[in-house]
């Protein structure tokens, strides 16, 4: 361990956290050959007392899903029946252990946390991972998922990542970078593993020429004669350690006899490690026993209860030693030593990398295989197993056909680069038009995924069409998908615009049944393309058959989201509660990560109006959890606006709004920042400010929802700066959208616009028509700010009296609820009308809180108040049991109880503060 002394201090600190009953992460990265896999040796050694589990990430294995993560998990899956049913199905179908639908990945994650962190009660584990770049797509992002989770579990996880590699997940993880040797422990080292004296100016070339890779220095040697270390090392061309560490393993590779080489050639081309499986495929090629002790005596391999390669650049070597057909010869050995029932997609695999050709039976094989790998959740084993099945098939048709399909599975693995260059390659052959068409709808939805909004909605309108007289559920869920990005941008390139969407809708041909979902898609385009009261009373019949109707879990994932967001647009905050909830339960029994987040915040633009900020601050922490598992800070910018504007905190806001900007695409309107901006300054009363950013959120009408309340914003700022024609206007429009929708909601927020633009006996009557149809719905923050609006009013009339009962109750109401910035308005009301501290009229103005619960305290402590156990709180907060008694430990700290019992009574009224 020579010139590693720092790196050996950061692991045994790690290990001394993990005894102190903590968990920790690092993620050792370097070149390859500086030490990584001596640093991991180095940390399983010092592990006295812990359970050490070592996984090895193989590039060939890239392409098969959770095959690291069986390595991790194997020694524990005893335990898999003490896992909740949803992550003990979901990690037993991933492995192969059992029949079921596709499994979630998060789910995979939450169980495999649950199965490390349950191992751990036992004695503290360590899971050392070394070559993680090679690990598969799944079981890499899954690490990095658990890795971020691990808090209290007395887990140490140590990935070592070769460099450079593509990125494996591991962003943001506490790393350490392992670099080269200092020129001093470079000659150290080289004096050691060269026998006899070594000539100064040799030696002095070699330090210089390895550039202090320890792995080079070690391994150089062996491939020199004493004439070469005598004479001079390398040319000056020579190239990098790690290229020249691999010339010396091909060195030794080649210097075997042909039976040992062979044998390297099928432990290399048989990444599993299966001794069992590499004997007879050994025996079918006639190799002797004898040479498995031979390459083992020649330092390159270990050959005990499963196959080791001293080094990752040994397996490479022994499989570039040999010629392409000696490859295929080792493995069509190893598909005929492979059992075609227990392990049919590996045999497929490796008669696909045993055939030169086309071959019309080896690619059906492999087309069959990824429908089964398809179905255990292995997206991206299905993509390799289909591009490679296009790849062997002669017929134009049948490898267009198949080219398509491995470009979709590649956009549900991620994988967005090859599945257009498949795309590319299927559009090359005669596709129908049915292909076709879902060509164009997949380029679409890849753009969609992975670049613009903007331009991908050219490519869905235009999918749409061709699929009208081919497909009508596909047209119409297309559709659908457009009109959703329409919403968003204001001005697509070519000129497409919500409008233009909303047009090709009204003149599709209806969609299949359910009628619902196409009264739904024909309700919002009548509203975009006549008007809103076109549109409304369509939207609201299919909201309320959504609501009372049953919806499949597929259906509800695909038009919830839409259906709630219509809700929120159309006045119906029951048909938005209901929605939104179900559809949050939904995303999380079904797994669908790439719902739940937008589901989640759904539900918090619902439960602010609701008056339930503390909730919505509970669903935004775990709505950021989700976008750190993936790498997404959209949620945490957007879940900002959502909330931030009510507390008044203007730095927030302006933060997120910033954020928000430089990650949207060119064309995307600008709704939610400057609806955020009025929210804030009309709490603030700084109008002018407000009705400015009013204005920018109303004139994007395409924008539907938030057109409307950037509308509701603008009423209020333009008539207390003096722009009363401008308020009457949006008034206006607000009533006649009200009268189209006739909910409570709709109609209790038109009477409270339009008594701002009047005066006398008809602006009160409108005050109370509002704070009495506001007072009928579950919308709690609106309804004070009618409170609010009407006090101020009261006031301005010299109606003290009657304007201290309805300022304080709006300011009790506010301050309750958190909207700090329009609580405050209605403290300086009260203290306007004569009303101070020490008036018995006046409410306080606000108390310190005695708990200071962060979000994810409060939301820990209110679902184990409800009854739920540690393993079903730590699945929903995608979370281990353990971390939520480490939380729970600290809550009972703050909050002075004892036992879950006492938790109910505490949390009344209890804020939370952010995490």
């Amino acid at each position: 361990m020579l010139g590693r002394s720092r790196e050996c201090a950061a692991l045994d600190g790690l290990l001394d956290a993990v005894r102190a009953g903590e968990s920790r992460v690092l993620v050792l990265h370097g070149e390859p050959g500086v030490g990584r896999t001596r640093l991991l040796e180095y940390a399983t050694a010092r592990a006295r007392g812990f359970r050490v589990v070592r996984v090895t990430g193989v590039e060939s294995e890239t392409e098969l899903p959770y095959a690291g993560l069986h390595q991790l998990c194997a020694p524990f899956l005893g335990r898999l029946g003490r896992l909740p049913a949803p992550q003990r199905d979901a990690l037993a179908t991933a492995f192969g252990l059992a029949a079921g639908p596709s499994p979630a990945r998060f789910l995979v994650g939450i169980a495999v946390l649950g199965l490390l962190a349950d191992a751990a009660e036992q004695e503290p584990l360590v899971c050392a991972v070394d070559d993680a770049q090679w690990l598969d797509e799944v079981s890499a992002h899954t690490l990095a998922f658990v890795a971020r989770r691990l808090l209290g579990e007395r887990i140490a996880l140590v990935l070592a990542v070769r460099e450079p590699a593509p990125d494996a997940g591991f962003a943001g993880l506490p790393r350490l970078a392992v670099g080269r040797l200092s020129d001093g422990d470079a000659r150290a080292l080289l004096d050691a593993v060269v026998p006899g004296r070594l000539d100064e100016r040799v030696r002095n070339r070699i330090v210089a020429e390895t550039q202090g890779n320890p792995l080079a220095l070690l391994e150089l040697p062996h491939g020199l004669t004493p004439e070469e270390l005598a004479g001079g090392y390398g040319r000056p061309d020579a190239r990098p350690p790690a290229g020249r560490t691999e010339q010396a393993y091909l060195h030794r590779v080649r210097a075997l006899p042909p039976g040992p080489r062979q044998l390297l050639l099928i432990a290399a081309a048989e990444p599993v490690g299966d001794v069992t499986l590499l004997t007879r495929a050994a025996a079918l090629l006639g190799v002797e026993e004898s040479a498995a002790a031979c390459a083992e005596a020649a330092g390159l391999v270990t050959i005990g209860t499963r196959v080791r390669f001293r080094h990752p650049g040994v397996r490479s070597a022994a499989y570039r030693a040999a010629s392409a057909e000696a490859r295929q010869q080792v493995h069509r050995a190893l598909a005929d030593a492979t059992d075609p029932d227990t392990d049919p997609d590996r045999r497929a695999w490796h008669l696909a990398n045993a055939t030169a050709g086309p071959h019309e039976q080896v690619a059906a094989e492999l087309e069959r295989s990824a429908g089964r790998a398809q179905a255990r959740g292995g997206v991206a084993a299905a993509a390799a197993f289909l591009a490679r099945s296009a790849e062997l098939t002669s017929d134009p048709a049948a490898r267009a056909t198949r080219a398509l399909a491995a470009a979709q599975a590649k956009y549900q693995a991620g994988g967005y680069d090859t599945a257009r260059e498949l795309l590319d390659a299927a559009s090359l052959g005669p596709l129908d038009e049915r292909r076709l068409a879902q060509a164009e709808l997949l380029r679409g939805r890849i753009v969609l995924a992975a670049t613009s909004t903007g331009s991908a909605l050219p490519m869905l309108v235009r999918a749409a069409d061709r699929l009208e007289p081919l497909d009508a559920g596909l047209a119409q869920q297309t559709y659908r998908d457009a009109l959703d990005a329409a919403l968003v941008v204001d001005r697509a390139p070519g000129g497409v615009r919500l409008r233009d969407v909303a047009r090709a809708v009204l003149a599709a041909p209806p969609g299949p049944p359910p009628d619902r979902n196409d009264l739904l898609l024909r309700g919002l385009a009548a509203m975009t393309v006549d008007g809103f009261a076109a549109g409304a009373p369509m939207v609201l019949s299919a909201l309320d058959a959504l609501r009372s109707e049953e919806v499949s879990p597929a259906e509800g994932l695909g038009w919830f989201p839409l259906a709630a967001r219509m809700a929120f647009t159309v006045w119906d905050f029951d048909s938005s509660t209901v929605l939104s909830t179900r559809l949050v339960e939904l995303a999380r029994e079904t797994g669908a990560l790439s719902v739940l987040p937008s589901a989640i915040l759904q539900l918090v633009s619902n439960r602010v109006l609701a008056g339930e900020m503390d909730r919505a601050d509970a669903l935004i922490a775990e709505a950021r959890a989700i976008g750190e598992a993936t790498g997404s800070h959209y949620l945490a910018h957007y879940a900002s606006l959502v909330t931030e504007p009510w507390k008044g905190r203007e730095a927030e806001v302006l933060q997120a709004v910033d954020a928000m900007a430089r990650d949207a695409d060119p064309g995307d309107a600008p709704g939610s920042g400057a609806w955020a901006k009025a929210v804030l300054y009309n709490g603030l009363g700084r109008y002018e400010e407000a009705c400015a950013a009013a204005e920018q959120g109303a004139e994007n009408l395409q924008e539907i929802g938030l057109a409307i309340r950037a509308m509701v914003e603008l009423v209020e700022s333009a008539a207390r700066s003096g722009r009363r024609a401008r308020a009457a206007e949006a008034a206006d429009r607000i009533a006649g959208m009200a009268r189209a929708s006739g909910t409570d909601w709709a109609l209790g927020t038109s009477a409270m616009v339009r008594a701002q633009v009047n005066d006398g006996p008809a602006a009160e009557a409108l005050y109370q028509e509002a704070t009495e149809r506001l007072g009928r719905t579950g919308v709690r923050i609106t309804r004070a700010r009618a409170h609010l609006l009407y006090g101020e009013w009261l006031r301005r009339e010299n109606r003290r009296v009657d304007a201290r009962e309805q300022l304080g109750t709006a300011h009790q109401a506010l301050s309750r609820i958190g909207v700090k910035g329009f609580a405050e308005r209605a403290w300086r009301e009260l203290r306007a009308t004569g009303t101070g501290p020490g008036t018995t009229a006046a409410p306080r103005r606000g108390a310190e809180p005695r708990t200071a619960l962060t979000a994810q305290e409060a939301q820990i402590a209110r679902l184990a108040g409800g009854g739920m156990t540690n393993p079903e709180i730590g699945a929903q907060l995608f979370i281990s049991p353990h971390t939520v008694e480490w939380h729970l430990r600290k809550v009972y700290t703050k909050l002075g109880v004892a036992s879950r019992r006492q938790l109910s009574g505490a949390l009344v009224d209890e804020p939370a503060v952010p995490a």
